[in-house]
């Protein structure tokens, strides 16, 4: 069936390709599909690969009969928008060297709502981290960050109304490789090391100052090595969890005027990770391919879900 191998690790180059290729439903729901089954339709019910093509763009299972549509299971589950709209909005997204802001996508996508472009936006952030994605490996530094202020303080204390955020940060000579950011309720060793083997693979060594939190890692199998003795948290940090650290808050700072909610704060840090890690990719193209692959394989999420706080009520919508 063509409808879905054609498109196979294709994308357009540039805008002009984009408003080509991708100006009519058909034209996005078979892309959505190329990339949602990339060896060919299978139904979420029975997982038959054997379907009809409807008129109304459904797939309709030879075996069960069951109706599917490609965005049905995705964060394009519901949506009264153009998948046409969608995809002009991934564009301008993943060309946004410094970030995406609500404002800015409202602008550029005519849309007349500020809720509307916030959840959009929300929605592709939650996209940005691909599910099953790998650990990193080779030698990392791991440190931590307060978010939110600049009172000083020892792990865990004197932080209030601010957020602790691990940086884990893979050496590339001296420069930073790859990170992971992980929002984290307290630096004790069940959070630190829950954090660290949720993001760094066994057998690498993993260095950090010297905070007891970390005592552990060697029976987790890292190769830990300490440092830095002083564990005060802002202080003569690891060097490039201290790059890091700088960069984050600066683009915090910058493009979101510092305007991000405790409750949120993981999606945002998702954002930047997907974005500094793809900092040196020439093709805006492919980081467009990559976050609707991602895309397609999220669990679909509405505005009220992502609306409400930690504490049940709804919160302000924030950039």
């Amino acid at each position: 069936m063509l409808w879905y191998t054609r498109f196979m690790e294709a994308y357009p180059k540039d805008l002009e390709e984009l408003e080509l290729n991708f100006s009519s439903e058909e034209a996005c729901r078979d892309y959505l599909a190329s990339l949602r089954w990339p060896n060919g339709f299978l139904c979420p019910a029975c997982g038959h690969g054997e379907s009809w093509r409807l008129a109304d763009g459904l797939f309709k299972c030879k075996k069960c009969s069951r109706k599917t549509s490609v965005t049905s299971g995705t964060i394009f589950e519901g949506t009264r928008k153009p998948l046409a709209s969608w995809f002009r909005a991934i564009w301008w997204v993943t060309s946004q060297k410094n970030g995406a802001s609500a404002l800015g996508l409202m602008r550029v996508l005519g849309l007349g709502s500020y809720k509307t472009a916030w959840t959009w936006l929300h929605k592709l952030r939650r996209a940005m981290v691909r599910p099953g994605r790998e650990r990193l490996t080779g030698t990392v530094q791991v440190d931590e960050t307060f978010i939110g202020g600049t009172r000083p303080g020892k792990r865990g204390r004197g932080a209030e109304g601010k957020t602790l955020v691990l940086i884990v940060a893979q050496e590339n000579g001296k420069a930073v490789g790859r990170i992971r950011l992980v929002k984290i309720p307290d630096a004790s060793s069940k959070s630190l090391e829950g954090a660290i083997r949720e993001t760094v693979d066994p057998g690498t060594q993993v260095k950090t100052d010297g905070w007891k939190g970390y005592n552990g890692l060697g029976a987790l199998g890292y190769d830990h090595k300490v440092v830095r003795k002083s564990e005060d948290v802002g202080a003569n940090l690891l060097p490039l969890c201290h790059r890091v650290a700088s960069l984050l808050k600066r683009w915090l700072g910058g493009t979101h005027q510092g305007a991000v909610s405790h409750e949120h704060l993981a999606y945002y840090l998702d954002e930047y990770t997907f974005r500094f890690n793809r900092r040196t990719s020439r093709s805006r193209g492919m980081l467009f391919y990559r976050l609707l692959q991602n895309a397609v394989a999220m669990e679909p999420v509405r505005f009220k879900e992502i609306s409400l706080s930690v504490r049940g009520r709804n919160h302000k919508i924030q950039t």
